[in-house]
């Protein structure tokens, strides 16, 4: 076999987390599911999307459950890539990691991009999606996360979610007051970590929490800023800070 023939293939396929019930963000989404909630003119979940397409991503998997109907069709009416297969969790909310693990067959064998329906950032000079993916080393990691410096995140207000070495390898807060870094909702992932995971719902951090014992959770930080929309004054301070950026050229 040629050393060309061995190059694994580029991440092509994406798991987006839409399931959820968006809570904080009612009475918004009473009516309408938190990743249909529009800033700066289009639908969160568009945003992920799109951003999805621009690198290449053939097939983005959806997970829906609250006003599952509503996120269905809209999805329909896209066009272009990336391919849309929906994963119906109407019958129970199996949470970040359950989720996954119930689509896995839709996902493939692959590594695959993981979103928040809700992450929402204004880019630096290079796409960091594309940045994210350029990073991703199989042999070298489990899984890589997306961070950004909790400082300068808007709209957030907690004490960060990770510290960083100098080789990229993340740890948790633990103890520490506060922490540099905060997840920013987008990472790469294999599937074969969801082997021995429970049935049901589980969250994402219980493989983050394995990657981290074995030394193999990586992390890259977000070159811009990234937007924590998670209630309805988020929204209006979202958009603000996009007007503001697109001002600033």
């Amino acid at each position: 076999m040629s050393d060309e023939a061995a190059v694994p293939p580029a991440v092509t396929r994406a798991f987006v987390l839409a399931a959820g019930l968006g809570t904080r963000m009612r009475p918004v989404t009473a009516t309408v599911p938190k990743p249909l909630v529009a800033v700066a003119g289009k639908a969160l979940i568009d945003h992920a999307l799109d951003r999805a397409a621009e690198v290449g991503i053939e097939t983005a998997v959806v997970n829906v459950h609250h006003l599952p109907d509503l996120i269905e069709a809209h999805l329909a009416r896209r066009e272009g890539l990336p391919k849309i297969l929906v994963s119906d969790e109407r019958a129970a909310l199996l949470e970040t990691g359950g989720g996954v693990r119930k689509a896995l067959a839709l996902v493939g064998d692959a590594p695959f991009v993981v979103f928040n329906a809700d992450s929402f950032w204004l880019e630096g000079p290079a796409p960091n999606l594309a940045r994210l993916i350029a990073a991703w080393d199989r042999d070298a990691m489990d899984i890589l996360l997306l961070v950004a410096p909790t400082e300068t995140s808007l709209g957030y207000d907690g004490a960060g979610d990770f510290t960083i070495d100098p080789d990229g390898r993340l740890e948790r807060r633990g103890d520490r007051p506060a922490a540099p870094l905060i997840y920013a909702g987008v990472a790469i992932l294999k599937p074969e970590l969801f082997a021995d995971t429970p049935e049901g719902a589980f969250s994402l951090n219980l493989l983050f929490d394995r990657a981290i014992a074995r030394g193999r959770l990586s992390g890259l930080r977000l070159d811009g800023q990234w937007l924590h929309v998670g209630t309805p004054d988020a929204i209006r301070a979202a958009e603000e800070r996009v007007r503001r950026h697109a001002r600033e050229g």
